[in-house]
């Protein structure tokens, strides 16, 4: 299983400014409200969602307090915004598949936004279900390498329950059941790892390269826009070459 994509994508956020960090907190800040409201209320030990996304969260170092106060808020009577998860499926140029994942309070607009990017950039636009199959649900789980020993990693978290672990030159890469994740993610906790990043996402099962000079320009700049967009929580790909071309 290639890791390139989804280690590429935690290199685009780490290396953007503190605006981009600030809308990275914006974004987890509504997920995190969606969960108190869908998951069951501002108790992570029985709200499985909002623990798992409080650990994305935490991951994407959002202070404690903002975290305390985003579920204080969303648990209060005077919240009363309304958001909807929408996925949309489409192709980015030469047929990288995209997945993308909102949540929105104007799904008219956001699917406005989203049409025009995918048409702006080469891609297109698709049905539900068009690209989606090319991808499996999994827990993953990234660490930094630095100073930690290979077997011993890996035998914690084999014995956390992981499903698959790789090496990479920078990171380890842990992969669970998506049912699983929850339970492994507290183990290793427990165990004293940190995590750079840490949730449940859209896997491809195969990676599409890109040679094409201006097919790697409008990829990025495709990647670029919907990851700018505040109504946009995900954006999950199979573009293999993206890490090696982002350091061109």
């Amino acid at each position: 299983m290639s890791g390139h994509s989804k280690w590429n994508n935690i290199k685009r956020k780490k290396e953007k400014t503190d605006g981009a960090k600030a809308k990275i907190f914006t974004k987890i800040g509504r997920e995190l409200a969606v969960a108190v409201k869908e998951g069951g209320g501002p108790d992570p030990a029985s709200n499985s969602k909002l623990k798992d996304c409080i650990a994305k969260a935490k991951a994407a170092n959002v202070p404690n307090e903002n975290i305390e106060r985003i579920i204080k808020k969303a648990a209060g009577e005077g919240d009363d915004s309304k958001y909807e998860n929408i996925t949309y499926e489409g192709y980015g140029p030469s047929g990288i598949a995209v997945i993308v994942e909102t949540l929105t309070d104007n799904r008219n607009r956001t699917a406005g936004d989203v049409r025009h990017y995918f048409d702006k950039f080469g891609g297109n636009l698709g049905t539900s279900g068009c690209v989606s199959f090319m991808f499996s649900q999994k827990g993953v789980l990234v660490i930094e390498r630095e100073g930690l020993e290979e077997d011993k990693v890996m035998e914690d978290c084999l014995e956390a329950g992981a499903a698959d672990f790789q090496a990479d030159e920078d990171v380890f890469e842990i992969y669970t059941e998506p049912d699983d994740f929850s339970g492994v993610l507290d183990d290793l906790t427990q165990k004293g790892y940190e995590f750079v990043s840490a949730e449940v996402e859209m896997v491809p099962s195969t990676y599409t390269t890109l040679t094409d000079e201006d097919a790697i320009t409008k990829m990025r700049r495709l990647l670029d826009a919907l990851e700018d967009n505040d109504d946009v929580q995900n954006v999950w790909h199979n573009w293999e070459n993206a890490d090696e071309d982002d350091e061109e």
